[in-house]
């Protein structure tokens, strides 16, 4: 119980310094606003999502029996904290790898909505194996005889088949098409004062300056 009440007290404050610290790094790098605030929103949003599928199966009995769960089992305080600290990292790995792509293509063309569409094009296919093998692995610790074995296996699972497909594969390319080329805005205030960083070592002004 002291475990239990230690993590829940932190895990709030992990997550809030993960995610400030996620849209820090993505705004210095691609240095926009938007772009940063939707990564760490659209982030959260898939680890929540596998959450709420651990709390149904595990907690609620949705369909424990198929996947070899008998009766409601309570989670383990630490996997929610285990779950967070691997998914970000494969999350933030797919989003930087997709806005690369497209920040590239930005800064060669000017275009946003035909940077969004190329760099989907050129990244979709391996974005896809990629989770696809994540996925299987995963999926392989559900038939695991112990609980907390299934609970990881089952929620890393669903947050990578939603996170490559639903996120990264959809709502990113839809909302950086409606951003359009709002979503490199960044302040001339904040613009001098963030570094100059680039994954690629390429330049990172955008078109014509700020």
């Amino acid at each position: 119980m002291d475990f239990l009440d230690i993590v829940a007290e932190h895990l709030p404050l992990i997550i809030a310094v993960v995610v400030g610290l996620a849209f820090l790094i993505i705004l210095i790098v691609f240095r926009g606003v938007l772009v940063a605030v939707k990564a760490a929103v659209l982030n959260v949003l898939s680890i929540a999502a596998s959450y709420g599928v651990v709390v149904a199966v595990f907690q609620w009995g949705w369909g424990g029996p198929a996947l070899g769960v008998h009766g409601t089992v309570p989670i383990e305080s630490y996997v929610p904290m285990m779950m967070f600290a691997i998914v970000f990292g494969l999350s933030m790995d797919y989003e930087i790898f997709l806005l690369s792509r497209v920040h590239e293509a930005w800064l060669r063309t000017g275009d946003p909505t035909g940077s969004v569409a190329h760099a989907l094009e050129i990244t979709a296919r391996v974005i896809t194996c990629a989770a696809l093998i994540m996925v299987s692995v995963f999926a392989a610790f559900i038939v695991s005889d112990t609980i907390v074995v299934k609970m990881l296996g089952l929620g890393l699972a669903v947050s990578v088949l939603i996170d490559a497909t639903v996120v990264r594969l959809l709502l990113v390319p839809a909302l950086m098409t409606l951003l359009g080329r709002a979503a490199w805005w960044t302040p001339r205030w904040l613009d001098r004062a963030l570094p100059h960083v680039s994954p690629e070592g390429e330049n990172a002004g955008a078109p014509g300056g700020e």
